[in-house]
């Protein structure tokens, strides 16, 4: 017999035993002799069977999926970030015999993640990226489904993983400020994405703590077209900002462009800060000050949480990761 080949019914056949006593025997689970289920692991010792994984989700009531839901217009601008945590994730599904299915969603529309929890797909979900009252959050505490944010949430809820973006920021924010720079400009996209209302309030709050005041017309937010952040950029210069802080690494490569094309040099006339940090940034000369997220951990407490919780066990409902405040030559004073 062909033992990468062998199927429940093999077995069931070959011991003269029904399909649902060799099931009950693997799982552990129903009524099976002590005597049937010795004969079971025997059987499967000595030809090295390895249930499938539609074997497994049978006997186990489990699917042995999880999701991980991902914004559709996510663009080269989260992608980074995706890829590590994605290594996270299935790096540690991987270690319970899972295998983790994308789920790519709008805002708003949530009807691919809907699909895969009516079809019974996944047993359990990773948000990966959170809103301003989350319909993927609701929907998946009213279906009962288990679930774990990467990044902050409103719902009190949820499970969540995340960096304290609000603290960081507000440190780096606090360091420029006390290296002498009284006119921060701030720019970056969409403050739905509850990650870049965090930051928001940690620049704003940075200022009030120390008493400073920051321009309104210094603070470009719900940028996402190219133009407007180069008008951006233009207007920051024309008013003398000391240095542009960037919500994110895509947004200060996007900066940076700008800048050289304007012949503006950096530190000298102007200095650069960025909230976040990846590879984007890491060749970049002058180097950039910024924050440094490990995304790949974010993915692995997210996933081993995840893992908890579907087996039933008590978690945290809050888990903070840490960050570094990395100083670089682009806040250097001159």
């Amino acid at each position: 017999m062909d033992s990468s080949k062998i199927t429940i019914e093999d077995i069931a056949r070959e011991l003269n035993i029904s399909k649902t006593t060799v099931s009950r025997a693997i799982s552990g689970k129903g009524r099976v002799s002590s005597e049937t289920r010795e004969r079971v692991r025997s059987f499967i010792e000595l030809h090295h069977y390895r249930p499938s994984a539609i074997a497994k989700s049978l006997a186990q009531s489990k699917t042995f999926n999880i999701a991980f839901t991902m914004p559709g217009k996510y663009g080269f601008i989260d992608m980074p970030f995706f890829q590590k945590c994605m290594w996270g994730i299935s790096s540690i599904a991987s270690e319970s015999d899972y295998d983790v299915l994308l789920c790519m969603m709008e805002e708003g529309d949530i009807s691919s993640l809907k699909r895969l929890i009516h079809n019974h797909k996944v047993d359990g979900v990773i948000i990966g990226r959170t809103y301003e009252n989350d319909a993927a959050e609701r929907f998946l505490l009213a279906e009962k489904v288990p679930f774990v944010t990467v990044g902050s949430s409103a719902n009190p809820d949820a499970i969540q993983v995340d960096n304290d973006h609000y603290q960081a920021c507000k440190e780096l924010t606090s360091v420029l400020l006390l290296k002498g720079m009284k006119q921060l400009s701030l720019i970056g996209g969409s403050t739905k994405y509850i990650v870049n209302a965090n930051r928001l309030n940690g620049f704003m709050d940075a200022h009030r703590t120390m008493g400073k005041q920051y321009l309104p017309e210094l603070i470009k937010t719900e940028v996402d077209d190219p133009a407007e952040l180069e008008a951006a950029v233009e207007q920051f210069v024309a008013l003398g900002s000391d240095c542009i802080v960037c919500m994110d690494d895509f947004v200060c490569n996007q900066v940076l462009l700008k800048l050289n094309k304007m012949q503006v040099q950096i530190p000298k006339q102007i200095r650069i800060a960025s909230f976040y940090n990846s590879a984007m940034l890491e060749n970049n000369r002058p180097s950039i000050t910024s924050l440094q997220f490990d995304a790949v951990e974010a993915g692995i407490r997210s996933c081993e949480i995840l893992m908890r919780r579907m087996d039933g066990k008590k978690v945290s409902s809050k888990t903070w990761l840490g960050y570094n405040v990395k100083l670089n030559e682009s806040t250097s004073v001159v």
